[in-house]
């Protein structure tokens, strides 16, 4: 079985979609994949918007459970230079173009529907079922 990656939006859903069949779905990724990482740029996102949403105490919770059950691909310099060619072909935002670098690099698949990171060339997305 690939690799998995996931990008910010799927765990947008996890978190705040409301729908408990999108929970339900989510919720069987993440036990179904055994491979699984995010980019420390996933992790920053989760956190910020839980910190807007929930709060400093429920974001650092978050982030702790992220860090317990995915690795978390910290951003070095091969990740930089690939995630700026890919910036520059596909003129997208920077934290999608990191995570796509991840994804990339690690041969993932990302778990995405995030149109930005579905265009690059390369890079093999899914969506949640």
């Amino acid at each position: 079985m690939p690799r998995t990656t996931y990008d910010t939006r799927f765990f947008v859903e996890h978190y705040y979609s409301g729908d408990t069949r999108v929970t339900q779905s989510t919720t069987s990724e993440i036990r179904r994949e055994r491979d699984k990482a995010v980019s420390s740029i996933v992790v920053h996102e989760v956190y910020r918007l839980t910190i807007q949403k929930e709060g400093r105490q429920v974001a650092q919770l978050r982030v702790g459970l992220l860090e317990k059950d995915f690795e978390v691909i910290p951003v070095n310099h091969e990740l930089a230079v690939i995630s700026a060619e890919i910036r520059q072909e596909n003129e997208i935002p920077m934290a999608d173009s990191m995570i796509a670098a991840t994804a990339s690099k690690l041969r993932a698949v990302c778990v995405t529907d995030d149109p930005h990171i579905q265009k690059v060339r390369g890079v093999k997305t899914r969506w949640i079922e």
